[in-house]
């Protein structure tokens, strides 16, 4: 099986213009440096999406979203690594060449690949049961017959049913050639100690799942049984290929339908979903009786920002799913909420009214989510000041997850209609809440940061140096830096040097010495890596030591041929502008003297050009691959470290010089090194500290020992204070 081979994907990444590929999808203008527009990721009312064509990257600046050409594609187009980059090859005419995948790549394809093959044949013997078999009729299809469902619908929704029989699937697939492990892996069979082997989906009407692209990762399936102590729906369980965070039922084939009205219905079931396209409102998903998520929201968000949420009349469970109207308001989404009359849900209303019916039916009765939140919420509170001031809290704090801070006023102004308070104290309740939430966004941010090394601590990723473990009997011997208990301290210092190397890795830093003696140049990436381990020192955050060796590895493997072919091809540019030079020069000058003064001039000027590109090249070399790196936490990490936070004013800019990044290159990366080395010593010093506290009284050689190790490592602080002086630039910033 292949893969896209190497060398056709440093062809696709050299050829890739991203002004040219974002372009495409949003309407760019040039300011200064850069290209800016609205951002196609949420619903950006100024330009706040900056693109890079030196760098080859774009960032919204609102909502954070961005990357290289390839992540640009990935995360609007929802495609894969490998479709991301045939899309660019097919737009620069590049022919793509394949090379034989590892057995490991091999390995996850081929899973891939086979528990898609067999939700594929699952698919087709569902449908065929349904409507070629005797039981399928008398009781599946009877079923939706009598819940009202078309023969079209039947089809749209690729309905089918699962037969009595306890592994009547699993032996038909395994008579036609599909492997036990996967479907098993998928979970349309299950094995039992024994070796028994049973079909998870029985005695049930089926309704597949399908992804944005219209694949069937999973199925659904309700029972037709009375019996109370059976479970009324089963699902796929969770796998490769099926996460229910990030599917929504409908929405392969409500997509056309929500990009053309312009906003998504989002309903409880799968007949909800069905019974609304029947009645001819297609652009109705269903979130399958689960809360909303994040990643569906961010779905959704793909093709609309307007969202109208019905609701049937069972309070309790409005009450129950407010959550995913928070989600919603979080992401910047338009939200409408419709309350159905009583004794109604979706799929009875669809089924009673015509499609006229239901969509005037929407218009006229969908309300914003203030007054339906004050609705539900003060139903049961009668005359009780306590309670009714707890739902207003509830209420504010609800305005307040909302980014845009117009729409946050627009909605107090409503709120303090609709409950009677001053809009006043209300502006300043949510202003309040707005500011607690934006901090406690921040602080689960670097939570989730430690909490990824610690949950990684024990499953190191690939390349990782796994950490000796101490003995048990010894904890407290354990060096402080080998634990991941510090790792969270470390980390901003950790990634402010990743961030020197992936912004500059392969750029000429500094002078070594080899082996043989002889001066040698150092990169950026080679002096950093000579600096660690002159202090034998190594990353105790496992996603940024993963980082670390990926980013040494392409530097090792490909450098030297890209920077031999970029060197001929700007050999060539400097030759082709030396020779129409000259004949420019020689067309114009009067005499020999300026022929000579001119073309002494060129060659400057054209030589200084050529080291130029050769430098420009070295500095965006690691960060073009890493920033379109196949491995999706080196690739958005990469992104993160490479992007620029902010960019200087023009006032600031137009009447001096301000250095650059890469210019002050010669303090910055000797500083962020020492930053480091400190902040190691510091976390030795805290441990070395509380072993001090933990310590017997009178126990006093040990005392002494730990005292001594503290006043060693505090002095080798002592230089390093020097060194780093006055802090100009934050870790990781």
């Amino acid at each position: 099986m292949g893969k896209i081979s190497n060398s056709t994907v440093q062809r696709i990444l050299e050829a890739t213009d991203i002004v040219e590929v974002v372009s495409d999808f949003v309407s760019l203008k040039r300011k200064g440096a850069n290209y800016w527009g609205l951002c196609p990721f949420h619903n950006d009312r100024s330009p706040s999406f900056s693109v890079s064509k030196s760098r080859g990257l774009c960032k919204c600046f609102s909502c954070g979203e961005g990357g290289s050409a390839v992540n640009f594609l990935m995360k609007l187009e929802h495609l894969s690594y490998t479709e991301a980059l045939r899309y660019l090859a097919r737009k620069y005419n590049i022919e793509v060449e394949e090379r034989e995948m590892t057995p490991e790549e091999e390995r996850r394809e081929n899973a891939r690949d086979n528990m898609l093959a067999v939700n594929e044949f699952a698919l087709r013997y569902f449908k065929n049961s349904l409507t070629e078999t005797t039981e399928g009729r008398d009781v599946g299809l009877s079923y939706f017959r009598h819940r009202g469902i078309s023969d079209p619908m039947i089809e749209r929704f690729h309905l089918g049913y699962a037969p009595e029989a306890k592994d009547a699937l699993f032996n038909q697939a395994i008579e036609r050639g599909y492997s036990e492990e996967y479907l098993i892996s998928t979970g349309l069979s299950s094995k039992t100690d024994d070796g028994r082997v049973f079909d998870r989906f029985r005695g049930r009407v089926i309704y597949p799942i399908h992804t944005l692209s219209g694949k069937v990762v999973a199925f659904g399936g309700r029972t037709l049984r009375s019996d109370k102590t059976m479970a009324k729906y089963v699902n796929s369980p969770e796998s490769d290929i099926y996460s229910k965070r990030r599917e929504l039922y409908g929405l392969f084939q409500a997509k056309q339908a929500i990009s053309k009205e312009g906003k998504c219905i989002i309903v409880e079931g799968y007949m909800d979903v069905i019974s609304m396209h029947q009645a001819g409102v297609c652009n109705v998903v269903a979130s399958s009786g689960t809360a909303l998520t994040v990643e569906q929201v961010r779905l959704i968000k793909r093709f609309t920002t307007n969202v109208t949420l019905i609701y049937d009349s069972d309070a309790a469970g409005i009450k129950a799913s407010l959550r995913g109207i928070e989600l919603l308001l979080q992401d910047g989404m338009d939200i409408k909420v419709l309350l159905l009359p009583p004794g109604e849900d979706p799929d009875s209303f669809a089924q009673s009214h015509s499609s006229t019916e239901v969509t005037d039916y929407i218009k006229e009765n969908e309300t914003d989510f203030i007054t339906f939140m004050a609705q539900i919420l003060l139903k049961d509170v009668g005359d009780d000041p306590t309670a009714r001031a707890n739902v207003i809290t509830r209420i504010v704090k609800t305005i307040a997850l909302i980014p845009n801070e117009i729409t946050r006023s627009v909605y107090v102004q409503e709120c303090a209609r609709i409950l009677f308070i001053s809009e006043d104290v209300l502006q300043r309740q949510v202003g309040k809440y707005f500011n607690e939430f934006a901090l406690k966004s921040r602080e689960d941010r670097m939570r989730e940061e430690s909490l990824t090394a610690v949950r990684e601590e024990h499953t190191p990723g690939a390349g990782q140096a796994v950490q000796p473990q101490a003995p048990a009997t010894q904890p407290e011997e354990a060096p402080a830096t080998s634990s991941s208990s510090y790792a969270s301290v470390l980390r901003p210092y950790e990634k402010g040097v990743l961030q020197l190397i992936a912004r500059y890795g392969n750029y000429p830093f500094a002078e070594g010495v080899d082996e043989n003696g002889d001066t040698v140049p150092l990169s950026v990436l080679e002096y950093i890596d000579a600096e660690l381990e002159m202090d034998d020192i190594r990353f105790t955050n496992p996603d940024l030591a993963h980082f670390l060796d990926v980013a040494r590895r392409i530097s090792r493997e490909s450098w030297e041929e890209h920077y031999r072919h970029e060197e001929e091809k700007l050999k060539e540019i400097r030759a082709s502008k030396f020779r129409s030079g000259i004949e420019e020069i020689r067309a114009k000058a009067t005499d020999l003297g300026s022929i000579t003064a001119m073309e002494r001039s060129l060659n400057e000027t054209i030589d200084a050009e050529y080291a130029r590109g050769l430098e420009d090249f070295s500095a965006t070399y690691l960060s073009t691959l890493l920033c379109s790196s196949p491995d999706d936490s080196v690739r958005n990490l990469a992104t993160e470290l490479v992007i620029e936070r902010h960019t200087l004013s023009k006032v600031h800019t137009k009447y001096a010089h301000v250095e650059t990044e890469r210019e002050q290159l010669g303090d910055l990366v000797p500083r962020t090194i020492h930053e480091l080395k400190n902040a190691i010593l510091g976390t030795r010093i805290k441990a070395e500290r509380e072993k001090l506290a933990s310590c017997p009284q009178d126990d006093f050689e040990r005392i002494f020992a730990i005292m001594r190790e503290i006043q060693t490592l505090e002095a080798l602080r002592i230089p390093l204070a020097k060194l780093i002086g006055d802090r100009v630039i934050a870790p990781g910033h």
